[in-house]
């Protein structure tokens, strides 16, 4: 291998006069030529942009992955280029083991069918997480590991090089004085040298003339890279544009999510609603009721027997209902909560924020009243109902 042994020797005495000259600004030996406080500023919030990325970077892999197993194990394949394998979400794997429950209990079953039923949301939600989270990734966490391992290396890179060529110009500013101090020190009457080295104790300085010449050299090395490093150091406020539009797109990505899953789980509430044998809330809570106007609580006061459709022959559960006259008393006004739907001719169709008459009469089943409007009678889920007194 062919060195070159004085670009090699040359390096070094860089290094080393380098590293002087840092060791004496530190222990405050040597004058520090100090950069204009816009510069500074500019490099503090370039400082304060990289910390926080990072932070917000780190906090959102947790949030969209909370397995730390796993992200390393996405991080590692990254890293080696590799894709990185299909992982069943938690709601997904929720919905297969409702989903196998069912089957061995049996899916015929109000438990089964009800299991069923949470297994296919739970399963939608699944699918809406993994949705939510490669957009994510796309939009938001991408851009932010682009800017960390593109743009600031650069910076940093430039901003080390600055750091050399400001140490190599406090270094020249250094040897320029003790060149003058060691001219003015020398005999009276003797010519100053025209070499280029003088001697100074133990140390050879170059002659004045030669230190300016060092000097002009480096301090337009240094103000050529404070120039580099400052454009790229301005360019963090387009970062910072960037960034709020990544940022606005994870709030979209995250509302849409959201949104599905609302949509997805007050589908699951109304299906669980008709079905007769549904336990939506306890019958006998094991604390004191937080509100009287709860509707689980309403629901744990009524009497608790099974349904009228269920005590009428075949084909008159509707006559029944038009025949059953309401009790002397107990009927009481109830706020519908959401709309509902009614499910056949024996239930009565609500919408959201009507006031209707209720009330529960023998047999019925707890999870369903008895609601008047006007002319109109039909059950109705007390899930849907605020009772009112």
């Amino acid at each position: 291998m062919d060195f070159n042994m004085k670009k090699l020797a040359s390096d070094a005495g860089i290094f080393f006069t380098r590293a002087v000259q840092f060791t004496e600004e530190k222990f405050g030996q040597a004058e520090k030529t100090e950069l204009d406080a816009h510069f500074e500023n500019l490099l503090a919030r370039a400082d304060s942009t990289k910390n926080w990325t990072e932070k917000i970077l780190r906090q959102t892999e947790v949030l969209l992955q909370p397995n730390p197993s796993a992200r390393v194990e996405e991080f590692l394949y990254e890293k080696l280029d590799r894709k990185v394998p299909s992982r069943v979400t938690n709601g997904e794997l929720l919905a297969q083991y409702m989903a196998d429950a069912a089957s061995e209990l049996g899916p015929t079953t109000p438990y089964g069918k009800t299991l069923i039923k949470v297994a296919e949301a739970e399963k939608q939600l699944g699918a809406a997480e993994r949705d939510f989270i490669h957009t994510a990734s796309i939009s938001f966490l991408t851009p932010l590991r682009n800017f960390l391992e593109g743009d600031w290396k650069t910076i940093s890179k430039e901003r080390r090089l600055l750091q050399n060529r400001r140490l190599d110009l406090d270094a020249c500013k250094a040897r320029l004085k003790k060149a003058k101090a060691a001219e003015a020190k020398a005999t009276v009457g003797v010519p100053a040298p025209r070499c280029w080295w003088v001697v100074c104790g133990c140390s050879w300085l170059p002659c004045p003339a030669q230190a300016e010449q060092e000097l002009r050299v480096a301090q337009t090395e240094f103000d050529r890279q404070a120039e580099v490093t400052r454009l790229l150091l301005e360019g963090i406020s387009s970062t910072h544009v960037n960034h709020l539009r990544c940022l606005h797109e994870f709030v979209k990505s995250q509302t849409t999510y959201y949104a599905q899953c609302y949509r997805h789980m007050l589908d699951l509430q109304k299906q669980l609603g008709r079905f007769p044998g549904t336990f939506v809330g306890t019958t006998e809570p094991a604390s004191p009721p937080l509100s009287s106007t709860s509707p689980t609580t309403a629901a744990a006061t009524m009497p608790v027997v099974p349904s009228v459709a269920s005590l009428a022959p075949p084909g008159e559960a509707s006559l029944c209902l038009e025949e059953v006259a309401p009790p002397a008393s107990g009927t009481r006004k109830a706020r519908v909560l959401y709309d509902y739907e009614a499910a056949d001719s024996s239930e009565l169709a609500l919408l959201a924020d009507e006031l209707i008459t209720v009330y529960s009469l023998p047999g019925m089943d707890p999870d369903w009243l008895i609601g008047e409007r006007g002319n109109k009678k039909g059950k109705v889920p007390v899930t849907y109902l605020e009772l009112l007194s």
